[in-house]
């Protein structure tokens, strides 16, 4: 995701703009985006990517802001091929590093934190990046990182409490909410409808951006396709429980069989 892989499509969070001029079709936020540290470049196999890189795309792209989702959450991921050592502090590390990254560039970046909603350490997590001026805005969930199941009652429960936490602090949240994808993880209406009646209740006054438009990134996948049935169907019957859910469209390239589809309009 070197290049601005991310672009705003429908998203409201904290006090960004959420129009642009209508002589211009750029946005005017970028309301996904990813800085890469120099522990978490490699595992990605790329060069580390600053606050001072995206601000230099953003200018490329003439776009002013930009919200950075920090990847802590990374590092509390179960299917890792090995465990990570001293991972709460790993954690804390990675946040405390996109907190300062934001902070070179205040007028232009705005800061979420990053966490495992499974993790014992999570609530204690959020606490924290609640306190910090760069992070307090909101808070990135990755469900497929996390491999989350939102029919586990047991995940539920850590969910809810997360969501929770977030929505009594005012962090909005951004989710990615496809499972795993390495994994063979059900995903479809099902899982769409578990979340709305089981997670989404627990966050009734904050925005909930949905990310990738409820995929992973790649758009053609038809569990997406299904899911989002589900999500368009309860904001079309002003179900409250979705009052504040917004999606955004941001892909991740070269990901998904896409040249089939290059000419499609």
């Amino acid at each position: 995701m070197r290049g601005l892989g991310a672009l705003l499509v429908v998203a409201s969070l904290g006090a960004l703009p959420l129009t642009a001029p209508q002589d211009d079709v750029r946005p005017v936020a970028d309301h996904h985006q990813h800085l890469y540290s120099p522990v978490i470049a490699p595992a990605s196999q790329i060069a580390p990517i600053t606050a001072r890189d995206l601000v230099a795309l953003l200018d490329a792209a003439g776009i002013r802001r930009a919200v950075v989702l920090s990847q802590a959450y990374a590092f509390g991921n179960p299917n890792r091929a090995t465990p990570v050592q001293n991972e709460r502090a790993r954690v804390i590390e990675e946040n405390d590093w996109t907190s300062g990254q934001v902070a070179q560039f205040p007028d232009r970046l705005v800061g979420f934190c990053g966490v495992s909603p499974l993790r014992d350490y999570a609530l204690e997590e959020i606490a924290r990046c609640a306190n910090d001026p760069h992070l307090r805005t909101g808070l990135k969930l990755h469900f497929g990182n996390s491999d989350v199941d939102v029919e586990n009652p047991q995940h539920v429960e850590k969910l809810r409490a997360v969501f929770r936490a977030a929505n009594d602090r005012r962090m909005a949240i951004v989710v990615h909410i496809r499972p795993t994808v390495s994994r063979p993880r059900p995903y479809g209406a099902a899982q769409a409808r578990a979340f709305i009646a089981n997670v989404l209740p627990s966050a009734p006054d904050i925005v909930v951006q949905i990310a990738h438009l409820a995929g992973a990134g790649g758009y053609d996948d038809p569990a997406v396709d299904e899911a989002l049935g589900v999500y368009a169907d309860a904001i079309a019957a002003k179900d409250p429980r979705t009052a504040h859910v917004y999606f955004e469209v941001s892909g991740v390239a070269g990901v998904g069989e896409w040249r089939g589809k290059a000419d499609n309009r």
